[in-house]
């Protein structure tokens, strides 16, 4: 999982650096929310949500983060991330076919939620007295 979480900010990374070679004043209108297009702001917020998760990582021992504070951080920001991503991607107009981008998007989405169900990220945890569900 840290490996390809450090894969992915190094792609978002790369995907950055390269939109700001190719135009410099197109990526301060999208960082700055400012963008005309659509897409933008999605792409944007999931990019800094990406970063956040990514500090907090590495933070996370000196934060002394506990597992339970750490998830409860963690997944709010991984469908920030997840649902910006796919609805940036969804908005571009590009080189990709309409019906396999949506695809992926879809497949992305199910993925997401099956590690969510398979981590039970919503299922109330019981108290040692045993009163609370």
């Amino acid at each position: 999982h840290r490996w390809i979480g450090g894969a992915l900010v190094l792609a978002v990374v790369v995907h950055v650096a390269g939109l700001w070679i190719t135009s410099p004043p197109d990526m301060m209108d999208a960082l700055t929310y400012a963008s005309p297009t659509p897409f933008s702001p999605f792409g944007v917020t999931a990019m800094w949500a990406i970063f956040i998760v990514a500090l907090l990582a590495t933070l996370r021992r000196r934060l002394e983060l506990r597992p339970r504070t750490w998830r409860f951080i963690h997944m709010p920001l991984a469908i920030v991330i997840v649902v910006g991503s796919v609805v940036h991607c969804l908005l571009i107009e590009g080189t990709m076919e309409t019906v396999s981008k949506a695809v992926l998007c879809v497949l992305v989405v199910a993925a997401t939620a099956k590690v969510m169900m398979d981590l039970q990220v919503w299922r109330k945890r019981r108290t040692l007295r045993g009163d609370g569900l």
